[in-house]
């Protein structure tokens, strides 16, 4: 059996994993996380392996033949899928490891696992598509996934209404995505990713006065899987699920796949008549500066770090859209990293705290937790862009593309990252900084092993992958234009962005000193946050998510609402009432007068015979 043969071990893995603990070994918790664990380690080291050895091949067989449709089940695996493949699988492996210990005890132990290694097999299929139905049913399937995760502890009623919420939000954009391949199939006559790409460079005008439609159909699938401006509100409400959830969620798997998706059909948007990429930035742009501003007054700490993935994942979505689909992946990796990294190390700061997640009541753990700090510091400082920490080189990367193309989003995206300095550095003061703000934090102590090991794994990417040559790699699948910098790898790469463009790095560094600045000047050694006060009603909109929720709430009480309200009252009085209720009542009344007209009386027969000859005679000769 060759290597090639042995990748279809990647995708089934965590499956067979998922179906054995499910219908196995679901009453002993330790065997199904174990086997969780071992298909998800598999998977990866298998991953490894291809990714040393092969630069692109294709498996697949027939799966789909309807009429003119031909779908095949296939395995992609090129320079792209290659690197998604570590990063799904890596990361996931090293939550799946934290998920042991932070999951000990609950009663649903088998349950999580096994919805684990489900979500990864969903995300793994959507890695190794090689057609667009593929890719969509695999889609759906992490759907499916996710409200099964998010809403794990069902009896909370937050946690039962957010994996709804998240279950229809992605509806809407599915709904989109799926009008798109539909519109893809019936222009081009193939779904295959390959044949669709050579066809579009031979004949780059082949979807004509369609192309932009169906570039913003497809990113409806993006703008709901990886929460952009208007479908963003579902994300922060998935921290309802368990922190490991949501490392997994906000990492490596579900709202990656948005942007990994727009990579892999970049070729549909960059054709000649489509103006899909330029909607597509500024949407990611525009998301990206809102969820920043909403996080700067967010007191949960997973909450801000949920709208702190809001906001990279707009920075990844515009540099898209810029043309840069090499630099949007190379974020996409790092961020994978040092987010995975705060958030298995907020869930470390929750578990410590008897699961307090309101920063405000924290205080002084980089005392009691010294390996929770030191790390959750290096995810800071790469996820504010500082070198030599892997986000400054991806981040630079789309701050090129931006300064490049156009000055407003670049702007706009340096504002971004100023904020995003100033809410993390809150963060890490509040919570690590100053004296402790309650009991539980006076007698926070470390995590246990198993914990704090995945958060010392994930740092050292954290800090050495923007140095490993990605934009290199990725060159292979997209080209060495609109990368963002030059290739390069090692110390070669070190100063690689200062020597290209000098002007975002410059302005990228400067954003991180000024939001330092900001955050200590307002933030150190204060006992609750003083910003309320000096922004007033802008604090309140902040804290209150812009009002997105309640905006959305009275559109669907004026319109679905409206309309189920209408449809109620037509069924009721209308269909049940008028129509069905009239005809039998109707009926029921004439029956009941004929009845009185059958006396049994000869002499009234003959009156009423009388009666009908002098009406007939009447209307002949009066009325006639």
């Amino acid at each position: 059996m060759t290597l090639q043969n042995i990748a279809w071990i990647v995708l089934f893995a965590p499956l067979a994993a998922a179906g054995l603990i499910a219908l196995g070994t679901r009453k002993d918790a330790r065997l199904s996380a174990q086997i969780s664990i071992g298909a998800s380690v598999l998977s990866f080291l298998i991953s490894l392996a291809l990714f040393f050895a092969f630069e692109r091949f294709e498996l697949s067989f027939s799966w789909l033949d309807v009429g003119e449709l031909k779908v095949d089940l296939g395995f992609k695996f090129d320079a792209l899928s290659g690197l998604m493949l570590l990063v799904v699988t890596g990361v996931g492996s090293a939550i799946h490891v934290y998920s042991y210990a932070y999951m000990d005890g609950d009663r649903s132990f088998s349950r999580f696992f096994a919805s684990m290694s489900l979500f990864m097999f969903s995300m793994l299929g959507i890695v190794v598509s090689n057609n667009l139905v593929q890719m969509f049913v695999f889609w759906e399937l992490v759907g499916v996934s996710s409200y099964l995760l998010i809403g794990f502890w069902f009896e909370r009623a937050s946690a039962a209404d957010a994996c709804k919420k998240a279950f229809l939000a992605n509806r809407i954009g599915d709904f989109g995505f799926l009008l798109g391949i539909l519109m893809v199939w019936g222009l081009l006559g193939t779904v295959e990713f390959e044949v669709l790409e050579s066809h579009l460079k031979a004949r780059p005008e082949a979807l004509g006065a369609a192309a932009t439609m169906v570039g913003l159909l497809l990113f409806c699938g993006a703008v709901g899987k990886s929460a952009q401006f208007p479908l963003h509100v579902w994300l922060p409400d998935a921290m309802e699920g368990p922190t490991p959830v949501s490392a997994l969620i906000h990492a490596a798997t579900m709202v990656a796949a948005g942007v990994f998706m727009l990579c892999r059909v970049f070729f549909i948007l960059d054709v000649p008549e489509s103006q899909a990429l330029q909607v597509i930035a500024w949407i990611g742009g525009g998301t990206a500066l809102l969820a920043a501003l909403i996080a700067v007054q967010q007191d949960d700490i997973k909450r801000i770090l949920a709208y702190s993935t809001l906001s990279q994942l707009g920075m990844m979505v515009m540099g898209v859209g810029l043309g840069g689909p090499g630099a949007a992946m190379y974020h996409l990796v790092t961020h994978a990293f040092f987010k995975a990294l705060l958030f298995l190390g907020a869930g470390a700061v929750i578990h410590s705290m008897h699961h307090e997640q309101d920063i405000w009541k924290m205080g002084r753990l980089g005392h009691h937790l010294p390996v929770t700090f030191k790390t959750f510091l290096i995810g800071t400082l790469a996820l504010c862009g500082v070198p030599p920490f892997s986000g400054f080189y991806s981040k630079d990367a789309i701050l090129a593309q931006a300064f490049e193309h156009n000055t407003l989003l670049f702007l706009l995206a340096i504002s971004t990252a100023w904020l995003t300095t100033f809410y993390m550095c809150r963060l890490v003061v509040v919570v690590f900084f100053g004296k402790a703000r309650s009991e539980a934090a006076e007698r926070a102590h470390e995590s246990p092993g198993m914990m704090t090991g995945p958060l010392i794994v994930l740092a050292v990417p954290s800090v050495i992958a923007g140095l490993a040559g990605i934009p290199g790699h990725l060159a292979a699948q997209f080209g060495a234009a609109g990368e963002g910098h030059p290739v390069g790898s090692g110390l070669a790469a070190l100063f690689e962005p200062f020597s290209h463009s000098p002007g975002p790095a410059f302005f990228g560094i400067m954003a991180f000193m000024l939001g330092v600045t900001a955050a200590y000047s307002f933030y150190w050694g204060v006992e609750e946050d003083p910003l309320p006060a000096k922004l007033g009603w802008l604090s309140r909109a902040m804290k209150a998510r812009f009002y997105f929720d309640e905006i959305y709430e009275q559109l669907v009480r004026i319109t679905q609402e409206a309309m189920a309200t209408a449809a109620a009252w037509i069924d009721r009085w209308i269909i049940a009432g008028l129509m069905v209720r009239g005809a039998h009542g109707t009926t029921e009344l004439a029956g009941r007068a004929l009845r009185l007209a059958q006396t049994g009386n000869l002499q009234t027969y003959a009156f009423f015979l009388v009666l009908g000859v002098a009406c007939m005679l009447f209307y002949t000769l009066v009325i006639r």
